[in-house]
């Protein structure tokens, strides 16, 4: 009897041992996962404002001393990059880079068979790009620089296949923003330009319209609220001098006008 009540209360010891060793094991284990879940939200979190920086550090001001360097460097590699003109923001990379070129149409949601304009720096890389022997210097003079795109034929240097398959014309720019220019004027070659906005949205006036874009670009040149009124996003306005003394409007634009006029005081008329 002495011996089974040793036995009994041993066994009962053991018991109650093996139950707070298993509730010491599950609380163990329950803290430990709490611990973990509770971290793993500002584990996380630590890359979003990673993400944000990364894509921050692509916005570089374009009154930087190295501004141009870098966006010759870019263009050079094939990136694509945002970059202000005279009147709204744009997306352009190397238009002889038919890598780039794709890259440029992915990025804008756009079709590749609608055409694209190119950048330039002087009315001599006009004169190289495109066909221009019907178009005197004191009317190129009158209509560049500024918010306008000439439409003409597009010269056999301007081979670049991805560029506006099966389209026999170009439009050509020289914009009067100082900094699209002096890139122009670096780079030494034409550079694809389109509007900084995903195909069918709104043209942009400053950098933070088309954030969305930002981690697809090589940099985003900032050069400051561009404009405020809704005409500024017209862009600039597309005319077809193709033809001799004759135009066309493609597209209603800044300064239409004006252009209008010039274009009339050298015997250009109208096309209906």
């Amino acid at each position: 009897m002495f011996f089974s009540n040793i036995i009994s209360s041993v066994l009962t010891r053991l018991v109650v041992s093996s139950m707070k060793q298993t509730h010491k094991h599950r609380y163990s284990t329950r803290t430990s996962q709490n611990y973990t879940d509770a971290n793993r939200k500002p584990y996380t979190l630590r890359y979003a404002p990673k993400d944000v920086k990364e894509q921050e550090s692509k916005v570089i001001s374009t009154i930087r001393k190295d501004a141009k360097a870098i966006a010759v460097a870019k263009l050079q590699a094939g990136e694509v990059i945002a970059i202000p003109t005279d009147t709204v923001y744009g997306l352009t990379c190397s238009a002889n880079n038919p890598e780039a070129i794709h890259r440029l149409y992915n990025i804008k949601g756009r079709h590749e068979l609608k055409p694209v304009a190119i950048c330039v720096a002087s009315i001599e890389d006009v004169r190289q790009w495109g066909e221009t022997d019907h178009l005197n210097d004191e009317l190129l003079g009158e209509l560049f620089p500024g918010a306008v795109t000439l439409v003409v034929r597009r010269s056999s240097k301007l081979n670049n296949p991805a560029l506006n398959p099966g389209v026999a014309n170009i439009g050509i720019r020289i914009t009067e923003n100082k900094f699209i220019q002096h890139v122009c004027e670096a780079f030494q070659q034409p550079i694809a330009l389109t509007s900084a906005n995903k195909s069918s949205s709104k043209s942009t006036l400053n950098v933070e319209e088309f954030k969305e874009l930002w981690g697809e670009l090589g940099a985003v040149f900032d050069g400051g609220q561009l404009g405020l009124s809704e005409e500024q996003r017209a862009a600039s306005t597309v005319i077809d001098l193709s033809e001799p003394e004759r135009y066309k409007i493609i597209r209603w634009g800044v300064s239409v006008e004006k252009i209008i006029k010039t274009v009339e005081r050298h015997n250009f008329r109208a096309v209906e």
